[in-house]
């Protein structure tokens, strides 16, 4: 390694100011900071001084993800596995010929074959998402003459887990650059977005082309009703023939390792609270955001219990299930505690978790044309965290003065 360090070195002054390759300074200490901690640190004060970089947070988060990702391959190819068993001819896709191709005559529940087969998936997702992410970041980050920053590795981590399996390639590509261009580049980039980028992404492909995102050509697996009928993700399939169509052909355990149909990464509720747990534990992600998060879909859940509804069955709906189904775990997690588009003060964590709970079950059971309601209600109060801000910090510095009163 000292090699490595002693040969970056070396070639790092064609890359300064005055080097001949100064326009690509950017990308070289990208590179450089990914492989090695930079060597200069804050001494003096005023500033204060931290063990965690944003490297090392960035890090973390992707770490925490290593069960999401797990199931992103592993269930994948479970799906698609079930899905040819059955003969579904709407995965007959190159994927679907590549595994009948190494595979013939293999099991469904197969460990290798369902992470080959998921792999064919969710991969070439992940590398279109770097590779077009990647470009623009480089791009806006050699014109503004700045660092690349490390914040793209998460972003990049999370849209392809919150896309469903069947996702043309090049929407992925769009979506990206929809999420990396407009959610965060033109509001000044890493630390100055407004939005979350990944869902922003998301949202510009599910409302651009709303068949391939959430329609009934996303998912079509055997195992998707006990009769084996086909199906699509089990809120899409639940918007098109009522919630009691699903539930009761969907068992709670398998809601929430994940055995079920849908985006690649959400489906499991346990990897996102193993992920929960390594959040909290480091200091990372929000307890605050998540428990109101809980507090806001389980009140409100009970609330549309109690009134009830003859016309829509989703008024019925257990706080459980909303908890299970969708990408609800994944984004009250991974999305809902982004500390950049969520709010500052401590107290506004609460505030603003509780509201996307209540919008989360509103957006699914009152309009349930919009099955997935978790990534509306976290971008919706995105726009609103400044505001909760303002009043949090007016409400502190109220009772400040008051404290203070002479």
């Amino acid at each position: 390694m000292k090699f490595l360090r002693r040969l970056l070195d070396q070639q790092a002054q064609h890359f300064s100011s005055s080097g001949k390759f100064a326009w690509l300074a950017a990308l070289w200490e990208a590179q450089d900071t990914f492989l090695y901690t930079p060597g200069y640190v804050t001494k003096v004060a005023p500033h204060v001084r931290d063990g965690i970089d944003l490297k090392r947070m960035m890090m973390t988060v992707v770490l925490s993800l290593a069960g999401c990702v797990y199931m992103a391959l592993y269930n994948t190819g479970y799906q698609a596995n079930l899905a040819i068993t059955s003969g579904a001819p709407a995965l007959e896709t190159w994927q679907t010929v590549v595994v009948n191709t190494i595979g013939t005559g293999f099991q469904p529940d197969d460990w290798m074959s369902c992470m080959v087969h998921g792999g064919l998936y969710y991969l070439p997702v992940l590398a279109v998402t770097f590779v077009v992410g990647g470009l623009w970041e480089v791009l806006f980050a050699t014109v503004r003459k700045h660092d690349v920053n490390e914040g793209f590795l998460v972003t990049g981590m999370l849209f392809p887990l919150i896309l469903p399996p069947t996702v043309p390639l090049w929407q992925v590509a769009l979506g990206i650059s929809f999420g990396v261009v407009v959610g965060k580049e033109i509001f000044g980039g890493t630390g100055m977005n407004v939005l979350n980028p990944a869902l922003v992404g998301r949202a510009f492909i599910f409302f651009a082309y709303p068949a391939q995102l959430s329609g009934d050509t996303v998912w079509i697996a055997a195992q998707t009703a006990a009769d084996g009928v086909s199906g699509a993700t089990a809120l899409a399939q639940a918007t098109l023939g009522g919630i009691s169509t699903v539930i009761p052909n969907i068992t709670m355990g398998d809601a929430f390792i994940g055995f079920i149909p849908g985006s690649m990464g959400e489906t499991s509720v346990l990897a996102c609270l193993i992920g929960a747990i390594i959040l909290i534990a480091t200091g990372i992600g929000s307890w605050r955001i998540m428990l109101s998060v809980i507090v806001g879909t389980f009140a409100t859940t009970l609330l549309l219990n109690a009134v009830g509804s003859t016309m829509n069955p989703f008024f019925d709906v257990s706080p459980t299930w909303h908890f299970l189904l969708g990408g609800w775990a994944f984004g009250t997690v991974y999305m809902a505690t982004d500390p950049v588009s969520a709010p500052s003060a401590l107290a506004g964590h609460y505030v603003y978790g509780f509201l996307i709970g209540v919008l989360v079950v509103l957006i699914r059971v009152v309009n349930p044309a919009y099955p997935e309601g978790i990534m509306l209600a976290i971008l919706f109060m995105n726009l609103f965290a400044p505001l909760i801000d303002y009043f949090a910090i007016r409400a502190n510095v109220k009772r400040r003065r008051a404290r203070y009163a002479r």
